[in-house]
């Protein structure tokens, strides 16, 4: 319900930088309407802050998100990376210095997520390895320190799932804020407005996909 609400207020904000680039509003203007979209983007990285720590899993899961969208997440969210190869490719005429300061920080993007993505994969093998390490035979009173032991450790892993969580968010985060030092206002406004219709075409593919009568 949170993820609903913020869907609807980002879309009055999208609607309001939509209208100000058509009417050729004054950049010191258009600057206060991204940084208002931006801010809402911090937003939502605060409520998923908030949920993860109830329930990490329902956030990794992306069961707040509409089926494609889900298709496309990677630790809770989108890839930053991805999004800036979208924006890129939508955002003309570029001086070759924004080309370049774009493609830059694609490519340590790409890093961080490769690292994060490793340190996940990691975790997944370790919590395997901890869960298999003893019989898996049914529980009996001779075993149950061993088996709450292991329960012991196997949580102090899941512990760390939160913290991945919250790099993954904080890399986003850190994407689009340097995506608006690197662009002039009315093309870091272009871009939220390239990022959103992406974004609301997976929903709508979702929708689609729905609706459509399954054999």
């Amino acid at each position: 319900m949170d993820y609903a609400r913020w869907v609807d207020e980002h879309q009055r904000l999208i609607g309001d930088l939509r209208s100000a680039l058509n009417s050729q509003m004054a950049d010191n203007e258009l600057n206060l309407l991204v940084d208002g979209v931006l801010a809402h983007h911090d937003e939502l990285f605060r409520l998923k802050t908030i949920a993860a720590k109830a329930d990490v899993f329902h956030i990794l899961s992306g069961t707040w998100k509409t089926p494609a969208e889900r298709c496309f997440m990677w630790i809770g969210g989108f890839r930053p990376s991805e999004l800036l190869k979208i924006v890129r490719n939508h955002l003309e005429p570029l001086t070759d210095e924004q080309l370049m300061g774009i493609y830059n920080l694609q490519q340590s993007s790409q890093q961080a997520e490769d690292a994060l993505s490793q340190g996940m994969e990691a975790l997944h093998q370790s919590l395997s390895e901890t869960l298999a390490s003893t019989s898996l035979g049914p529980t009996t009173s001779g075993n149950v320190a061993q088996y709450m032991g292991l329960m012991a450790v196997a949580m102090g892993k899941l512990a760390t799932l939160e913290n991945f969580l919250h790099q993954a968010d904080l890399l986003r985060q850190q994407a689009l804020q340097q995506l608006q030092r690197i662009l002039a206002t009315h093309q870091a406004a272009r871009a939220l407005l390239v990022i959103n219709d992406y974004i609301s075409r997976l929903r709508a593919l979702s929708s689609l996909w729905l609706a459509c009568p399954k054999e």
